[in-house]
């Protein structure tokens, strides 16, 4: 993949979770500065999506622990477990909420 089609394909992730902000009924700021997504719960916690343009992956950074996605045969895919990006963050988010919280693409 190239430079210019990971950007195209991180940034609209970014721009996912963004969106689905309308959808979820739990109480989470959003916050983007540059190439970081900033979701911080009611009690104060914080999840962190990051790009990482040298590697071409995207980082999620929650109480679970860090995480690393590569795109992988059209998703983006945990570098370890091979879970998918967006159930991963949904269930990382849910776990921090106390309440279930779905994205999608």
């Amino acid at each position: 993949m190239t430079d210019s089609e990971y950007l195209t394909r991180a940034e609209a992730v970014l721009a996912a979770i963004e969106r689905a902000s309308d959808d979820i009924d739990a109480d989470i700021e959003f916050e983007r500065t540059g190439n970081v997504l900033t979701l911080e719960f009611e009690n104060k916690t914080k999840i962190i999506v990051n790009l990482q343009p040298p590697m071409h992956e995207i980082w999620i950074a929650a109480k679970a622990g860090g995480f690393h996605f590569k795109f992988v045969d059209g998703e983006w895919r945990d570098t370890r477990s091979g879970q998918e990006f967006f159930t991963a963050l949904s269930q990382y988010a849910s776990q921090q909420a106390g309440e279930p919280v779905e994205f999608r693409e």
